[in-house]
């Protein structure tokens, strides 16, 4: 009875040795799997299915899958990649032929209703191009074709740039457009962080009636530097906030405006990419503040 008793006792031993050894082993399978994945080494063939569990093999299949299916999304953004180049190049010279001859037609001796007809034609064609601009820089930040390569640099002649671009046309409406000093530093790509501070800035002056103002002021904190852009325009419902930044959204108010409701997604679009990100604050008939966080380190 004895022995028995130590024979069993031996025997479970076993068997708890047995599966945690079993176990150790299935863990070093999956970590080896999901670790083959991470860095992209990922190969069914690699592995020896036979010996592995249920759960592994399962997982091995499904990992499979989902390197395959990245394949297929880099095959899909290179012909993104193409179709933007072919856009690009394809609408460019039209448009600017078009442009060319509406200017040549309103330096002619034109009837009245006829040069009204040019003006509008003018019009459209710059809409027209400003709308190929902003979806071929979206489609590029969105692709990867174009990336933001964010650099520490100091934000005030971010805010003064975009003030300049901003001040004709504030001046020729009766907006009044303050910048505020700020020796804050950031990190950010110039270019592309001019493009979506401009955005905002021009929508401001934009909606804002004569005799309003627009203000531009920066304030760092530990992690982001906000950049604020606040008017005393007509102001965001807030039912509207959160879509306002989507792509071709536009606000009931302004919905027979001039515009084509790719500034604020482009922007969003820029912030993103650079770590940072935008939020508005908006009281209707007082006026929106459109923030613009940038991050302090890279």
């Amino acid at each position: 009875m004895k022995y028995a008793v130590i024979a069993a006792f031996l025997l479970a031993a076993l068997v708890v040795v047995y599966d945690r050894l079993r176990l150790r082993r299935s863990l070093k399978t999956l970590n080896r799997l999901l670790d083959a994945a991470i860095s992209g080494d990922f190969s069914e063939k690699t592995f020896d299915e036979s010996r592995l569990s249920a759960l592994e093999s399962k997982l091995a299949h499904w990992l499979n899958a989902q390197v395959n299916a990245a394949g297929r999304m880099r095959e899909e953004k290179t012909r993104m990649q193409a179709l933007i180049a072919d856009i690009s190049h394809q609408t460019k010279t039209p448009v600017a032929g078009i442009l060319l001859y509406a200017g040549l037609l309103s330096e002619q001796e034109l009837p009245a209703d006829c040069r009204a007809y040019v003006e509008a034609l003018t019009g459209q064609a710059e809409k027209l191009r400003f709308l190929i601009d902003a979806l071929i820089k979206a489609g590029r930040l969105e692709t990867g074709v174009i990336a933001v390569n964010p650099e520490l640099s100091p934000v005030q002649p971010l805010l003064r740039d975009a003030a300049d671009g901003a001040r004709g046309k504030a001046e020729e409406k009766g907006v009044a457009l303050t910048l505020a000093p700020c020796e804050a530093s950031a990190c950010f790509d110039p270019k592309w962080t001019r493009e979506a501070l401009s955005n905002l800035v021009d929508n401001a002056v934009k909606y804002t009636p004569a005799g309003g103002s627009v203000t531009l002021s920066a304030k760092p904190y530990e992690l982001f530097c906000r950049i604020d852009v606040s008017d005393t325009g007509i102001g965001v419902p807030e039912h509207e906030q959160a879509r306002i930044f989507e792509r071709f959204a536009r606000g009931a108010a302004v919905s027979q405006d001039e515009g084509v409701g790719l500034g604020l997604y482009l922007a969003r679009e820029i912030a993103a990419a650079e770590g940072g990100y935008i939020k508005v604050a908006s009281t209707p008939g007082t006026g929106s503040t459109f923030s613009l966080f940038l991050p302090r380190g890279i």
